[in-house]
């Protein structure tokens, strides 16, 4: 507790303890695992924090006071709880690099997305998403995407900005084409599109310049394919 950090992992605490709201400046507040259902307002006033982990709790909302946040820039974990819904204050976190919402039943993002300009890693895996919204495109400095689970058979066209992409995982979504927009990723160098509706692989993948793993198992993809076969006369790992 010296450093900052108050942790409260697994205790099984209900709520947040009174000693959250008193300490002088927490930077690292852990509260993961805790049968938690709300978060109070005041977890706004905790402007020092630099880590907040939420995860494995029973969350079905959180407050427009996250928003207040703002020195929020390493870790924001929202994983495992009941989300339907993220609220759009949470584009006001624009110096946090990595933000875990997986399993929770989010059927979108908010379009305030495109305002947490820092992020490095998105990891949204496991919800019910169906689309992603156009402002993802502003996350210039966005290196890995994780999106495993969903119901997503498109991406949107802003995607094409997102220059410094490496990791794009689409496993078990609805795809049954691939998403035209990968094709101006010039840093992508995994691709994970496991078990979708695939049935053929479009020419311009092989012009992906460092592309190191592709994997496209459990899809419907038959025969011999150029694409596939010059990706991996180049070294690139292609599973299928």
């Amino acid at each position: 507790m010296a450093d900052g950090t108050l942790d409260y992992w697994r205790q099984g605490l209900g709520s947040a303890p009174e000693e959250v709201w008193t300490h002088p400046d927490p930077k690292s507040l852990i509260l993961a695992d805790n049968g938690l259902t709300e978060v109070p307002e005041e977890l706004g006033r905790l402007s020092g924090l630099h880590t907040l982990d939420l995860g494995h709790n029973a969350l079905t909302r959180l407050p427009p006071a996250l928003g207040g946040l703002t020195g929020l820039s390493r870790c924001l974990y929202l994983h495992h709880n009941a989300l339907t819904e993220l609220p759009e204050e949470l584009g006001r976190l624009s110096r946090l690099r990595y933000l875990n919402v997986s399993g929770n039943r989010l059927t979108e993002l908010p379009d305030s997305l495109g305002e947490m300009s820092a992020l490095v890693e998105l990891r949204a895996q496991h919800n019910q998403l169906r689309a992603l919204p156009e402002s993802l495109g502003r996350l210039g400095g966005l290196r890995e995407l994780w999106l495993r689970g969903n119901a997503l058979s498109g991406l949107p066209g802003s995607m094409a900005a997102l220059h410094e992409l490496r990791v794009l995982e689409l496993r078990e979504n609805a795809y049954r084409e691939m998403p035209g927009v990968l094709r101006g990723l010039p840093l992508l160098r995994q691709l994970d599109l496991r078990a979708n509706h695939l049935t053929e692989v479009p020419c311009w993948l092989a012009e992906l310049p460092v592309l190191e793993k592709l994997d496209l198992r459990w899809n419907p993809v038959e025969g011999p394919s150029a694409p596939l076969e010059a990706l991996e006369r180049r070294g690139c790992v292609v599973l299928r």
